[in-house]
């Protein structure tokens, strides 16, 4: 009925000299922004659980199976046009300890490659926050994202990455969540935090708004690696010197242990030495030289 009801004006139109404006001189902007998320083989519970938490959150995200390679990150690129997707999650796990997180533009980049810290999902955290699953939330940035350019090719990336479309499918109308990313130490600080109203007993005369922020979680820590110019890949436009790699951290504690160790065991055989200058001779008139 529609399609007929649309001949039958548009002949309308063209018998009264009516010109409808094509859609070139007014374009209209879709925000059609889809997300693949997926992860390599050898993730552990806690990183599983976090990839669970961030496909709630997200709701026009499209979920994958495990990636067997950990060499050749192309195949995403392609992953992602099979699954009619322009972004991409990709969680990256090393030695099955290590969590590397890739944001990426696909199929043309940039990308942004994250080591993930300090990682508490939305089970281990029990807060008191909650918000409705599927809704749409707030995205609020820290004003340091605007000092630096690698910091705000960032944010747009976290903008229409984390950024939830009003035309997504799967989304409820409501607004009821704010995902917060803050720059402290180099490092971007993931929060979500729930927009509920004050308590009555805890509402001033000075309140300007009767609207508080309760975190829900997960949250977690990125500090960023490279950001590379394609996808998955390609010139570096920027590289972190401040970050030190878990292998070489792990290495450098091992080897303080081990110094420990050493100094210990100079310090035992500097006693044995001691201990053995310090013997007195035998004396020629003991009992045992006299009655031998």
């Amino acid at each position: 009925m529609s399609t007929v009801f649309k001949q039958q004006k548009s002949k309308r139109d063209k018998a009264e000299g009516i010109v409808a404006k094509t859609t070139e001189d007014t374009p209209v902007f879709r925000n059609k922004q889809r997300v693949l998320l997926l992860s390599s083989r050898g993730i552990t519970s806690r990183h599983r659980h976090l990839l669970t938490d961030l496909g709630d959150l997200l709701p026009h995200t499209k979920k994958d199976a495990k990636l067997d390679s950990k060499s050749k990150l192309h195949i995403i690129n392609e992953l992602a046009e099979l699954n009619n997707c322009n972004n991409c999650i990709f969680f990256e796990v090393r030695k099955r300890q290590d969590l590397y997180m890739w944001l990426s533009k696909t199929p043309n980049g940039p990308s942004v490659k994250f080591h993930i810290q300090n990682i508490h999902t939305m089970e281990e955290l029990k807060m008191t926050g909650n918000c409705l699953k599927g809704s749409r939330h707030i995205l609020s940035f820290d004003k340091n994202f605007e000092s630096s350019p690698h910091w705000l090719l960032m944010k747009e990336l976290f903008t229409q990455v984390f950024g939830i479309p009003k035309t997504a499918r799967r989304i409820k109308p409501f607004v009821d969540h704010v995902l917060s990313f803050s720059i402290v130490d180099n490092r971007v600080w993931f929060r979500n935090y729930q927009i509920t109203e004050k308590p009555l007993e805890h509402r001033s005369v000075t309140d300007t708004t009767d609207l508080t922020l309760v975190e829900i979680g997960p949250r977690f820590v990125m500090n960023p690696i490279r950001v590379f110019d394609g996808s998955f890949g390609g010139q570096t436009a920027f590289e972190n010197p401040e970050f030190v790699s878990p292998n070489v951290a792990r290495s450098n504690i091992r080897n303080a242990k081990a110094g420990r160790y050493k100094s210990r065991m100079e310090a035992i055989a500097k006693k044995d030495e001691k201990l053995k200058e310090a013997e007195m001779p035998e004396d020629p008139l003991s009992e045992n030289n006299v009655f031998a």
